[in-house]
């Protein structure tokens, strides 16, 4: 059955039957990803850079926050590096570490050290941030995508309810603004990003999972540019968060609000504050600087200088699809009348650190 077709009612029974990853595709990617892994930290850097330990492969992607569609996954992992030692040295040798990564993939995949095949894309970027790869296996109907991607150990050894000393966030600043690369170094910050999602409601991460179905379909539909997908991800855990935060709801409710704060797009100030905020005066200085900035701003959690908005042209072609889907099926009740959406404003303006709410809810009519 096609999303815009499916009764609101039966949309918790859409995602289950087609978005939900089944346990036996789980187990074959995690298998495919710790082979991953292990050529990280064994095997890649045993010969030619013998001065090169891995200190840690953080995952992300969906597979890491626990978001992943069936049939489709993709991992980021992040290796980090010894001679990585600061956000610049990032930026300056990153490409050396990955043309060694690629070159070792494919010699073990000569010698056939692996019962997988990789099929690695080549960039067309000057100077790429991660490799790029699709792992296949007779196991696997679809491929895993993967970017393996090399980086600075920022954060350093991480316990439960991590949260960064402010100094790691004042350098990030200082090195982002002297190389005029805000948000290049976001898979720094990888860690928190997954435990950002993954520690949330199961079926806060099915609403997810059916936003980013959403997303696919109109990146199908319509083509690029759109905004990132991440993005709409973290708009989904703002609805949730400002609307619900029940483990259990409404989905035609929470995916109309959704859909309804992209529509709004032009009034979107979203951050959070659980991992940095605004007592560090550097911090403070450089997150008013971010939040009064054209809409739409949404801040990454993770990484103050990650500002997911983007571009406004994107977000309105976006805004057009969220418009016209509105009328479907999936957001009426079976009298035919509207789902209706959460109490969730549009806007949260931050003055000096106090939130001022800013806008109408979303579910009246002068929004």
């Amino acid at each position: 059955m096609e999303l815009r077709n499916t009764p609101a009612k039966d949309l918790d029974k859409f995602i289950e039957a087609y978005l939900l990853p089944n346990r036996d595709f789980c187990t074959k990617v995690k298998y495919a990803i710790n082979t991953i892994c292990s050529f990280l930290k064994e095997r890649c850097f045993r010969d030619n850079y013998q001065s090169v330990w891995v200190s840690k492969v953080v995952k992300g992607g969906s597979s890491g926050k626990g978001t992943t569609i069936k049939d489709q996954s993709d991992a980021d992992l992040v290796v980090f590096l010894s001679p990585l030692t600061s956000f610049e040295n990032q930026f300056r040798f990153r490409e050396k570490y990955i043309k060694e990564i690629k070159k070792q993939l494919e010699a073990c995949q000569r010698e056939r050290k692996f019962d997988v095949e990789f099929e690695i894309q080549s960039s067309e970027l000057f100077s790429p941030r991660s490799l790029s790869f699709t792992l296949r296996s007779p196991q696997l109907r679809e491929g895993v995508k993967f970017d393996v991607l090399p980086a600075f150990d920022a954060l350093g050894q991480r316990f439960r309810d991590y949260t960064p000393d402010p100094q790691v966030y004042v350098r990030l600043i200082r090195e982002c603004t002297n190389l005029q690369r805000e948000g290049e170094f976001s898979t720094c910050f990888t860690e928190l990003q997954r435990d950002f999602l993954k520690q949330r409601p199961t079926k806060l991460k099915s609403l997810i999972r059916l936003v980013k179905h959403w997303y696919q379909l109109c990146l199908k539909r319509i083509g690029k540019p759109l905004p990132q997908q991440y993005a709409l991800e973290l708009l989904t855990v703002y609805a949730w968060e400002r609307g619900s935060r029940e483990t259990e709801f409404s989905t035609a409710e929470g995916f109309q609000t959704v859909l309804k704060l992209i529509i709004k797009y032009q009034y979107l100030c979203i951050y959070w504050t659980v991992y940095y905020n605004f007592e560090n005066p550097d911090i403070k200085e450089y997150l008013n600087r971010q939040i009064n900035k054209p809409r739409p701003v949404i801040l990454d959690p993770a990484d103050p200088t990650g500002n997911l908005g983007g571009n406004p042209h994107a977000w309105s072609r976006l805004a057009s699809e969220a418009e016209a889907w509105l009328s479907h099926s999936c957001f009426k009740k079976q009298d035919g009348s509207p789902v209706g959406s959460w109490n969730v404003l549009a806007i949260v303006h931050c003055t000096g650190g106090r939130e001022l709410n800013m806008c109408h809810p979303l579910n009246t009519s002068a929004s």
